[in-house]
């Protein structure tokens, strides 16, 4: 009896819903059953942009910055000069080794001409010797046929061989002249590669040069909006030294869950975005893509769990998520703000 009246007591009631209230408070806030939501957040989100660093190609001074700081540029822009004098100089030094070379190609072409004319000639001139060869051997066959009848005196056939010796003499002669205007013809022949690899080697160091006048114009890659300009008139800058940076206007949400939420979550499935920067407003978009591994993976400094005392940490997978168009908000976008993103994992695709 003084158990039940202890239940029923005025002050017993509202300790018990009290205790009721807070235990439903802890599980609602945990998430836990009968509380269980299919609606998986997480604030460990950022907007995300393809930020371009610009940097020279080149040494040089900064001659001209015709640009400022948080511009909006299109591609193409000229963003910073550099002092081109030395390249232009260079240019003007490959452009005359250039015509050196084609020049001595050139010549080549003649001297060619020249040796295959020697050749012709000399082959021309043996084939005259030849010709007057064989006339002299038919004159000393018949010559020497009419010694033996006894009608032609021995003097006539001196001369005749004699005549005979000459033209062999002559054939000997041209055939020589015929081999060394050859070789001559051969070696301008082994020549030419050479001519023309100097030829091709001039063209490109022209073309370098060319590339190089271009590269003292530092311009906009794309369309976007430029960071701080560092770049200074005056300056010295080095390859690779920062001068600024370009964001193209395209972002999107990187989402870095808890792999304890990840069992629902899909591919395609829509998202909820609040941005801070923008007073909570939301926008809505889907999940386009689920990273292949946890971030702590991409780290310069992986984690190492085979030493020492081990504690179990949820580690968080990137996902993400393409904003959907025709949201006014989502131009106001910039890369680093933070959000919060929502994904109801009970929807079905």
């Amino acid at each position: 009896m003084r158990i039940k009246e202890l239940v029923l007591s005025k002050a017993t009631i509202p300790a018990v819903l009290a205790g009721l209230i807070g235990i439903g408070a802890v599980l609602y806030a945990w998430q836990l059953p009968p509380f269980t939501s299919s609606v998986q957040s997480t604030n460990n989100a950022y907007v995300k942009g393809r930020v371009t660093l610009i940097a020279p190609q080149l040494a040089g001074y900064v001659v001209a910055v015709p640009v400022t700081d948080y511009q909006s540029v299109h591609k193409g822009d000229v963003l910073v000069q550099l002092d081109d004098r030395i390249y232009v100089q260079q240019l003007a030094q490959a452009e005359a080794a250039l015509l050196q070379q084609q020049n001595a190609l050139a010549n080549y072409d003649q001297n060619y001409a020249s040796k295959q004319a020697s050749v012709d000639l000399a082959k021309a001139q043996l084939a005259a010797a030849q010709a007057a060869l064989s006339k002299a051997q038919a004159d000393a066959a018949r010559t020497d046929s009419l010694l033996a009848s006894g009608l032609s005196p021995q003097s006539t056939v001196d001369q005749v061989h004699s005549a005979l010796a000459q033209a062999q003499s002559s054939v000997d002669q041209a055939s020589a002249s015929v081999s060394i205007a050859e070789q001559n013809l051969s070696l301008v022949e082994g020549g030419k590669p050479a001519l023309e690899g100097a030829v091709k080697g001039a063209e490109a160091a022209v073309e370098l040069a060319r590339i190089n006048i271009s590269n003292t114009r530092i311009v906009a890659p794309v369309d976007g909006v430029l960071g701080e300009v560092a770049a200074r008139l005056g300056q010295y800058v080095s390859i690779g030294t920062q001068l600024t940076s370009v964001t193209p206007p395209q972002t999107w949400v990187i989402a870095n869950f808890k792999e304890t939420q990840l069992a629902g979550i899909v591919v395609g499935q829509p998202a909820n975005i609040k941005v801070d920067a923008l007073g909570y407003g939301a926008l809505t978009g889907h999940i386009s893509e689920i990273s292949p591994a946890a971030g702590s993976e991409f780290s310069v400094l992986k984690p190492d769990n085979a030493t020492g005392n081990f504690t179990k940490i949820a580690q968080r997978i990137p996902v993400r998520i393409e904003l959907d168009e025709g949201q006014d908000l989502a131009a106001r976008l910039l890369p680093g703000m933070s959000v919060e993103v929502s994904v109801d994992t009970a929807t079905t695709l």
